[in-house]
């Protein structure tokens, strides 16, 4: 795929983002993609469930993306997030920096990076303050995450 195609596709993901759109999403992600951050590793369909959970959890999130750029079969992107953490319904403003490999015009890897310290301190609290930057509150998580996703994967599979 030509740098252009994959410059729409990245274009495209965060327009649909900004628009809580999972669905356009999860269409820009190769079949055997793989996607990464500080709370999620994830394959395949994974990810685009991910997106459409995180995207109908809320409807004051909102999303700014900038730097959106591509060389080849690589990509880059800054993007913004603000939204009530769920659990808590404490403001989380996230910040994040994103990698992309594209394979023929779809996303085939993308690594998101962020302060997990910082992210825990708004999310959670006292208990993200003080123990945010141990890989207990960590996995803790993680696993409440993936467990999150199975159930919305589960629910969307039999149509509840």
């Amino acid at each position: 795929m030509t740098v252009a195609g994959n410059q729409a596709t990245l274009e495209r993901l965060h327009a649909a983002f900004a628009v809580r759109d999972g669905k356009t999403m999860a269409a820009c992600y190769h079949p055997d993609a793989r996607f990464r951050d500080p709370v999620f590793d994830l394959r395949g369909d994974e990810i685009g469930a991910m997106w459409q959970m995180l995207c109908s959890r809320s409807a004051d999130l909102r999303i700014e993306s900038s730097g959106l750029k591509v060389e080849g079969d690589s990509g880059r992107a800054d993007w913004q997030a603000w939204y009530p953490f769920s659990t808590t319904g404490r403001k989380v403003h996230n910040i994040i920096h994103s990698e992309f490999q594209f394979s023929a015009g779809l996303i085939i890897e993308q690594i998101d990076a962020f302060p997990f310290w910082r992210w825990s301190r708004q999310a959670l609290g006292p208990a993200g303050l003080l123990l945010g930057w141990t890989p207990l509150l960590r996995n803790k998580v993680r696993a409440t995450a993936r467990e999150a996703l199975r159930r919305y994967m589960a629910a969307a599979n039999t149509g509840h």
